[in-house]
């Protein structure tokens, strides 16, 4: 196991060759100064990092307590977090010389940046997608067909991550000599979880850097949402060893977590067997994995990545949950007083600091990862609100 207890490799040995095939070629990677300059060129020059620190002075003032920040991963190219990972492993698969990417997606990021970054590497794609989530970001699901993408509709069961997830899996097990599965979240069998880390751990690396720079300190909180758990681990990696820097993780509540509509892994699961990795899993008396919702497309996954889990368990990170009401009071009140709309998944963080902020000393620092911009999800919140927009 990579992190104590979690990680693994658990998957069939076919797809274990090809699992294999991929860490061998991502540590030999990691070891080449000329890929790791190739990517960091196209952070600067493609993504536009590094992404902004930007401090929200009306909404602290609007809270009282904490000084609130903001790292604005919702400026990157194509408007959120995943273009950090998705542009790492769609290299590695050049590398390798494979020439078609394959993707699961939820809220429907993921896809459009490896949908992007296969233009922009002149690589065939295909996304898959859960019905559901497809009707929820239809716009996202129709800049991924601009993109030169295929979407394909995953219908089964209850059409959502989970499920899309599966269908890319079944669909590589099948093309795994010319395929690479471009996982979207820090989860699945190693070394997807470290890979997927180690390619956004930049966001906390320049929350870093950039505070240093402006108040000559550490933040003393740095919070992030919680699905899979990618933009969450790339925000704390680089804090981990600073115990005076408190990290905290807000996954989804749904309707709450004292019902069964939710998405509260780390609040409610157990340790069990998915997507290859052992971790922390939501999952029934009878061992089935449970059904999960929320508001949130990308945040509706009965599974979490296991260096959360493993974190949890050495009691260095603290994970809470908002509910959806929660997340659209925090969507909107970021919305009126900063100008700046965030992602549906990001405002479970913004929920959670609206909540912390005024309990802390106003010479405290809050920074929220900003993980995307909310642009994909204003239909959503109207329907949420009683409003219906007309296209």
């Amino acid at each position: 196991m990579e992190f104590g207890s979690f990680g693994g490799q658990f998957v069939p040995g076919k797809i274990l060759d090809a699992v294999k095939k991929v860490e061998q070629a991502y540590e030999e990677a990691m070891k080449d100064p000329s890929f790791l300059e190739e990517y960091r060129q196209y952070l600067k020059e493609y993504v536009g990092r590094p992404s902004l620190l930007y401090e929200a002075k009306r909404l602290t003032e609007h809270l009282g307590g904490a000084r609130i920040f903001l790292k604005r991963e919702d400026l990157n190219h194509t408007g959120a977090h995943k273009i950090n990972n998705v542009l790492g492993q769609a290299l590695l698969a050049k590398r390798m010389g494979i020439k078609k990417l394959i993707a699961e997606t939820g809220a429907g990021q993921h896809g459009v940046a490896t949908a992007t970054v296969a233009a922009l590497m002149g690589m065939a794609c295909e996304i898959h997608m859960g019905a559901v989530d497809v009707e929820k970001q239809s716009l996202n699901v129709y800049r991924m067909k601009m993109l030169g993408a295929k979407v394909v509709v995953v219908e089964e069961g209850l059409k959502t991550l989970k499920e899309a997830v599966d269908s890319a899996l079944i669909t590589w097990a099948n093309e795994l000599d010319t395929t690479f599965y471009l996982i979207g979240s820090a989860v699945g069998p190693h070394p997807y979880p470290i890979m997927v880390r180690e390619f956004q751990k930049v966001i906390g690396e320049e929350i870093k850097a950039q505070l240093q720079a402006t108040e000559q300190r550490l933040p003393d909180y740095v919070l992030a949402c919680v699905g899979g758990g990618s933009n969450a681990i790339g925000a704390f990696y680089d804090f981990i060893q600073n115990p005076s820097v408190k990290l905290i993780g807000v996954e989804a509540a749904g309707d709450g977590v004292d019902t069964k509509r939710h998405a509260a892994t780390m609040t409610l699961g157990k340790t069990g067997i998915i997507h290859g990795m052992q971790t922390k899993v939501l999952l029934e008396d009878d061992g089935s994995i449970s059904e999960v919702y929320s508001i949130s497309a990308g945040l509706d996954y009965p599974g979490v990545g296991p260096e959360h889990s493993y974190l949890e368990s050495i009691h260095r990170v603290q994970y809470v949950a908002a509910t959806d009401q929660e997340a659209v009071d925090a969507f909107m009140l970021l919305t009126k007083t900063e100008g700046i709309i965030p992602a549906i998944e990001s405002s479970h963080a913004v929920a959670y600091a609206i909540k912390l902020a005024p309990t802390l000393p106003k010479e405290n620092i809050l920074v929220i990862n900003l993980s995307g911009r909310g642009d994909k999800d204003v239909k959503q919140i109207a329907r949420f609100l009683g409003e219906t927009l007309i296209d």
